[in-house]
Order: C-alpha cells, then structure tokens, then sequence
C-alpha cells in the first residue's frame, strides 16, 4: 500500500487540487483515513494512464520483426516513458506464420500479466490494394480458416482487426464479430453504402482517420464520410504534423460524438531512440527524417509520435483544452476496448497514471501502481 498527495489530479472526468489517494493492490483507493502512511507528494498533474490502440512498436523493437515476450517488453518500456500504461501491439500485413507468432507472444505476455500489453491488433492482412499505404502489397489477402483459427483464439485479451470491408464479405465480418473480434475499417477504398453495411453488423472503429481511406466528396461521401457519420463509431487520429492537416482533425473533432475522437501513435521502431532507420518490407528501409518516417517507396510508415506528445500536439494545434486532450489519450481509447477499470481514476480503478509537469512532458509513470 502507498499514498500519494498530488498537487493536481485529473480523474478522467474532473480537475481537482490537492487530492489524497492509495494505491492497494494494484488499484486507486481514495479511503485515505484507514491509512496512517505519511503521503508521497506528486508535484505535476496526476492524469490516468495513456492508452493506444495502435502501437507497431517503440525502443528498437519491431513487432513484425520479432514476435516474442521480449519484444514486446521492449515495445511498452518505450512507450511507458511517453505516459503510455496500456497499448494494443500491432502487427501491420504479414504472414500467417509471423501472425501466428504474434499470437503465441501475446497470449504468453497476456497470462503472465505483462503490464501494458492488454491484447493485439492485426491491421491487414485484408486490406485494399489501391488503398494499401506502405503495407507489402504480396501479402494482402482475403481471410482463411488459418486466419480465423488466429481471431478465435481466447487466449490474446482484446482482439482487433483493421479491415477493408469491399475486400472481406459481409458473412465474414460478422463471423469476425461473433468471435469477439474488434473489426475496424482502414486501408479501405470502400464506397459510403459499403462502409455503412458493416457498421450495421457491428463495425465499430475505423483506423487512423483520413489516412489510407476514401475520401469525403461531393457525390460519394466515402470511408471518410461514414466515419464522420456514424455516431456510434470510434475514430483513431494520428496527430503529429505529418498525417493529418490540423484544420481536418479539428472538422472530424467538430463533427463526431464527443468521445469518438481518440489519440494514436501507429508508432514504429525508432520512438524512443536515436534511430534514423530500420528494415522493413521487400528490401525496403523507412528513413526518420526529424519527426517523420518514410519508407524509402516514398509512403508515410507509421510515426515517431508518443502518446504524450500526440497530446501536446492536440493542445497547440487543435484548439482543444487539455482535459480534452487527456480523455482522447486514455478515458474514450479505453471505452472503445471496453477497459472498464482503465482510462479513469475513481474509486477502484486500475492504478494506471502518469505525472505530468506543465509543459505535458512526463516526470513519472504507474502501471498498477508499479513505477515504471
């Protein structure tokens, strides 16, 4: 048991000051007076734990390069510096034997409790060719019994699959869904009606906004326009300068639900370290040019961004308070998973939080309750 004193305090729901919390057993506990501990001060802002749902990886380690406990390690001690408590490793178009390894690795990280790792996410391999980005091109494919013998695993926590939905039939996704699959659409040149039909059996996400999507237009409001529609649908935004202008973000911000906008990275190797490239697909390299990453194709692949500052960006560029910014990075992420015990601060919650100076850079970082 410890206590801690935080000199201001974020919930997920309400700014307060001088607040007095527990940390037992893994949990936030505000029953302070059974506690005769003398209290740590946290000078900073006490704010739950960032939480995102698209993490290729972080500190060197690749997830498509090396399926293991290890890598995976690695991925969230990257990421935990930048204020991350919880994340989805994400395995971007591959093999089914590289998909399967994902699988073994995460279901190995998920029954030894790993923190951070809270399921996996497999963004393609069902994917649009027009719309592939810098996904190979050599492995997109429809899915087989070898895929779903992967997504009906019960085994890898929270399950999510980016998707093309004119690529997968409807049958298909559905199937998905009754497995407890998280489908999400992305990478998709679906007209508006098609998109549409897959919300209406259960789609509930669409991956990194704007990018590798149809776009909104006039007379076929596309990927774009039914993400922005559909109230009842979660929209992750990469905000770091590079994939989406900031006055379109602000329309998507403006235009959805509030609490279906949430902050992802689609971080690759090199956040958190000095690295200005690493091996990709088909004897391509991505290249880090300052904070942008690109494959030597010439695509956008992935992101140096961290979690902490998607949300400084989101706070400078976006014209959205701070508290705004600190619910997208962890209260909205973590209902679209439906962590119930994360994202927040009440009473019982998961004592996942982060301690931020004033300039939103992380001083410190918990993962039930642990330092890390």
């Amino acid at each position: 048991m410890k206590k801690y004193l935080a000199s201001q305090f974020f919930d997920g729901h309400k700014l307060k000051q001088n607040v007095e919390f527990l940390v037992v057993d893994g949990k936030i506990s505000y029953a302070t007076q059974e506690s005769d501990l003398q209290p740590e001060r946290l000078e900073g802002l006490v704010a739950p734990g960032f939480i995102d749902v698209q993490v290729n990886g972080g500190g060197g380690g690749f997830f498509n390069a090396e399926q293991s406990v290890e890598c995976l390690r690695t991925i969230v001690s990257a990421h935990a510096k930048f204020g991350s408590t919880a994340l989805m490793p994400t395995l971007i178009t591959d093999k089914i034997e590289v998909m399967e390894r994902a699988a073994d690795a995460t279901a190995q990280a998920i029954a030894a409790n790993e923190p951070g790792v809270v399921g996996i996410h497999f963004e393609g391999p069902h994917l649009s060719h027009p719309k592939k980005g810098t996904h190979s091109e050599q492995f997109i494919r429809p899915i087989s019994e070898q895929e779903f013998a992967v997504y009906a695993r019960q085994d890898l926590g929270i399950k999510m699959v980016t998707l093309a939905p004119e690529t997968v039939p409807l049958a298909d996704i559905k199937r998905l869904i009754e497995l407890g699959v998280k489908v999400s659409i992305g990478h998709s040149n679906a007209d508006y009606e098609t998109t549409m039909a897959a919300l209406e059996i259960g789609v509930d996400g669409f991956t990194h906004l704007f990018n590798a999507m149809s776009a909104y237009t006039s007379r076929e409001p596309g990927v774009v326009g039914a993400a922005l529609w559909e109230d009842n649908a979660w929209c992750g935004l990469i905000v770091d300068g590079h994939h989406v202008h900031p006055a379109s973000a602000k329309l998507a911000i403006r235009s959805k639900q509030r609490g279906k906008i949430m902050l992802v990275t689609d971080a690759m190797p090199p956040v958190g370290t000095d690295d200005m490239e690493f091996d990709f697909f088909d004897g391509r390299k991505v290249i880090r040019t300052g904070d942008r990453l690109n494959s030597t194709t010439g695509e956008l692949a992935g992101s140096v961004l961290d979690m902490a500052s998607a949300v400084r960006n989101s706070v400078n560029t976006l014209d959205i308070t701070l508290i705004e910014a600190l619910r997208m990075a962890s209260l909205y992420p973590a209902q679209y998973l439906g962590l119930n015990t994360k994202g927040h601060l009440l009473d019982g919650a998961d004592a996942d939080f982060v301690l931020l100076n004033d300039s939103q850079e992380v001083l410190c970082n918990f993962i039930g309750g642990q330092q890390i």
